[in-house]
């Protein structure tokens, strides 16, 4: 089979301008004539499995989507991000530098993931929260709200930080952990099992959380 049969999209002949004159193409289908997003380039979109960007959602750069991961609504992923295997990218969502949303993975709402982030396992990062730097959030844990993760922090299990909490440095929180309200949690401190910090606590340097602490 040659290249050509088997691609999946093609493009049309509708084009728009965006940052720094990047002009991006409105793709479609090749199977059934339906519309897509945008892309820069074929590199941003695999040809290979359910890989797909719809609606007026934005692909360029170096990004890629591939495997069976989809990108929609009015999200953005560009700069080097990787977004693939099963993962999904919407609403307002960005996810661009060199960050990698992958697995089962979402990000949505108004959330941001960039720098070396990533986001995988069935994780979920919305609202308007923003996870960068070399931090990962995985399992099934959720960062939401206006919540902050950063550095070299970990978000992980069943863990769930959100309101205005900030979670940094080489902190973990994990296990069915809840940092919420305006908490901060830094250095080396650990929040695990079904712990809750909130208010305006902080737990920082080698400090252990853990049980249940309201």
């Amino acid at each position: 089979m040659d290249t050509v049969e088997m691609k999946k999209y093609e493009f049309t002949d509708e084009t728009i301008a965006i940052n720094n004159g990047v002009v991006l193409r409105r793709i479609k289908r090749i199977s059934d004539g339906r519309l897509g997003g945008w892309i820069e380039k074929e590199s941003n979109l695999s040809h290979f499995n359910g890989a797909w960007v719809y609606g007026y959602a934005k692909v360029y750069g170096n990004a890629e989507v591939c495997g069976n991961a989809v990108v929609y609504g009015n999200a953005k992923v560009y700069g080097n991000a990787k977004v693939y295997s099963n993962a999904k990218v919407y609403g307002y969502a960005e996810v661009y530098d060199d960050a990698k949303v992958c697995g089962y993975a979402e990000v949505c709402g108004y959330a941001e993931v960039y720098g070396n982030a990533k986001v995988y396992d069935d994780a979920v990062v919305y609202g308007y929260a923003e996870v960068y730097d070399d931090a990962k959030v995985c399992g099934y844990a959720e960062v939401c709200g206006n919540a902050v993760v950063y550095g070299n922090a970990k978000v992980y299990g069943n863990a769930k930080v959100c309101g205005n909490a900030v979670v940094y440095g080489y902190a973990e929180v994990y296990g069915y952990a809840k940092v919420y309200d305006d908490a901060v949690v830094y250095g080396y401190a650990e929040v695990c099992g079904n712990a809750k910090v909130c208010d305006d606590a902080k737990v920082y340097g080698n400090a252990e959380v853990y049980g249940k602490c309201n």
